[in-house]
């Protein structure tokens, strides 16, 4: 976890996630995070993980910082969970760098000789995009992040992401919108 955190701080530096943190996986590890309902994240394979989670996923992050807050150890097991912040390079009204709010974190399984066997992580995405748009509203998003965030906008599939169970029809969204109106509207 030492080398893992200096990596990471070497990458916050020079804005390669790839050439810093690639390496840090077995040849047949997995890293996922949850995208929403019924959609994930998911890259198997050291290359897949260097080429999408730190490389393509991580463009438009030049600048921000991933500040680890907590790290809890299971020696016995070869796991870890660690807490960590997104902050922006951003100043907001308050003087201080705008950051994505709530929890943030990863756990890892170990897979010996220094590098990770799994990964998975856990935040708020809907944070994450309230985030985005403090940061557009002042002219400092990167220009892949605007693209991707374009891309979904227009039905795009992201790189590695897949679905868990079919996107709901027009009507599924259409009978879920007005159950919930119902419920903010009428209480019932």
């Amino acid at each position: 976890m030492r080398r893992w955190l200096e990596a990471n701080g070497r990458a916050e530096a020079t804005g390669d996630w790839k050439a810093n943190l690639g390496p840090f996986y077995t040849d047949d590890a997995e890293y996922r995070w949850a995208v929403g309902p019924g959609e994930e994240f998911v890259a198997i394979g050291k290359q897949q993980i260097a080429d999408w989670a730190c490389g393509v996923h991580m463009q438009g992050f030049k600048g921000w910082n991933y500040p680890y807050d907590k790290i809890l150890y299971d020696d016995v097991q070869g796991e870890i969970v660690a807490f960590w912040r997104q902050v922006s390079p951003t100043v907001g009204k308050d003087g201080k760098r705008i950051e994505v709010p709530g929890v943030g974190g990863s756990w890892f399984r170990y897979g010996g000789n220094y590098k990770w066997a799994e990964q998975r992580d856990f935040f708020d995405l809907l944070s994450v995009f309230s985030t985005f748009a403090q940061v557009a509203a002042a002219g400092d998003l990167g220009a892949p992040i605007k693209e991707k965030l374009a891309g979904l906008a227009r039905g795009k599939e992201l790189t590695g992401h897949r679905r868990l169970s079919p996107k709901p029809t027009l009507g599924d969204r259409i009978r879920q919108g007005r159950a919930m109106a119902k419920i903010f509207l009428l209480g019932r």
